[in-house]
């Protein structure tokens, strides 16, 4: 018995709502829209809406340069005593507060690895003791420095941690204030100033150019990558296809389809890399083109990004090609979940990887999106420094390349010795 849709109207063809009525046609689009769907809100929002909550070990430099000596009745300076509070005051795990010197400090930030610090000038505990005589003319005073480079929640979320802990050490020098004998007889506006004494002010530790989105354009820039070579891949997919009769070509009302010419999947392959390769020089000119001179994006190192971003468009480009290549027509939603959706939560581009859930710090090892960011982050805001994330993007694009081929044409080879060639489907009814 046949399983074709029967014609209903008078010229043969099919009405609209007969195939509508078909309930099998449905289930394939319907169970996939709700997986994809569903997975991408989760992946997505998952990752966004509780970065405070998700702290783990955010780390953030402390600088005790306080060189006076300790208050009557202390061991210790209040300089040592605000480095110890600051790494109790916050929740276990959530920060690692790095004890260093100025020098230490500012090149962690130069090299992205803090994403703020707090600074403890050498005067502290003199300027503090001062208050508690007439001849105070300084408030005590300690800097929060900021990291923009890091994205602006990353130096955000740093720079709100920080300065609360140096309002809580300053109710704290202002509590051993005011508790002090030769306070005893000072007036109640001395005292009410006393009990918050220390001025908390905020300056940029590693500032970047002023044409960078806060910090953002390095994350847009690597999307950019990404997305060109995850299209171009695509583009070059389907025109080989269609240029080797394996696909239709289909404009407007215009339908043709090429006569196919008998190509083994291994050739097919080489062809689809080749041209990849070729079209990702003009895709990563064009980027640059656009964002650099036309937008004016602040971008030092001008060849090596453009290096760098060939080498990442021509990475995601062929990893697209592989899983075209292995997986047929659902090739392009596993590419997607593999170089998008999974990609940009784990990114931390725009939320620190310190502020997400677990899973995404887990696929941040081994996802694309990442390891090119650190890249281009490092380029664009640190110098090209190795230790910023550069050297990293380096070592995953060329394991990317190497994983790609290798597993492209691992598959094609595999299916042209099983004999399982592309196959021209046959004209006849459709089944429903």
């Amino acid at each position: 018995m046949s399983t074709a849709i029967p014609p209903s109207a008078p010229d043969g063809r099919a009405s609209a709502a007969r195939v509508l009525r078909r309930w099998k046609l449905w289930i394939a689009p319907g169970v996939l829209s709700a997986l994809v769907t569903l997975v991408l809100s989760l992946l997505y929002m998952g990752g966004i809406l509780t970065p405070s909550e998700s702290l783990d070990r955010l780390p953030i430099a402390v600088v005790n340069s306080d060189a006076g000596a300790p208050l009557p009745g202390q061991q210790t300076n209040l300089g040592t005593q605000v480095a110890a509070a600051v790494s109790g005051g916050t929740p276990e795990g959530q920060v690692e507060w790095r004890q260093l010197d100025r020098a230490a400090a500012q090149d962690q930030l130069d090299s992205g690895k803090v994403y703020g610090a707090l600074l403890v000038p050498e005067d502290f505990t003199a300027t503090v003791a001062g208050l508690t005589t007439t001849q105070a003319t300084v408030r005590p005073a300690l800097t929060v420095l900021t990291n923009p480079g890091m994205g602006s929640l990353g130096s955000s979320l740093a720079s709100q941690i920080t300065q609360k802990a140096a309002r809580q050490v300053s109710v704290t020098v202002g509590q051993q204030l005011t508790a002090s004998q030769a306070l005893a007889g000072a007036a109640p506006t001395t005292k009410l100033l006393l009990a918050d004494p220390v001025e908390v002010r905020t300056q940029v530790g590693h500032p970047i150019g002023a044409r960078t989105g806060l910090g953002l354009s390095a994350f847009y820039y690597t999307l950019l990558l990404v997305l060109a070579g995850f299209l171009c891949a695509n583009i070059v997919h389907s025109g080989v296809d269609t240029a080797l009769g394996y696909a239709d070509t289909e404009i407007g009302p215009w339908h043709t389809r090429r006569p196919t010419l008998p190509i083994s999947r291994t050739k097919t392959l080489v062809i689809k890399m080749v041209m990849t390769a070729g079209l990702s020089v003009l895709t990563t000119s064009l980027i640059m083109f656009a964002t650099i001179t036309i937008l004016g994006m602040d971008a030092p190192h001008g060849v090596l990004l453009w290096l760098f971003s060939y080498c990442a468009c021509l990475s995601v480009g062929l990893g697209v090609q592989a899983i075209n290549a292995a997986f047929g027509s659902i090739g392009q939603l596993v590419a997607m979940f593999v170089f998008i959706a999974l990609a940009l939560p784990s990114s931390g581009a725009t939320v620190p990887l310190e502020a997400v859930p677990g899973f995404y710090r887990f696929l941040a090892v081994f996802e694309p999106m990442r390891q090119l960011a650190s890249g281009v982050r490092s380029i664009l805001y640190f110098d090209a420094r190795a230790d910023a994330g550069l050297t990293r993007g380096w070592i995953m694009i060329g394991i990317g390349l190497v994983v790609g081929v290798v597993f492209g044409f691992a598959m094609t080879r595999y299916y042209d010795r099983k004999g399982l060639d592309r196959m021209v489907p046959a004209p006849g009814p459709h089944p429903a």
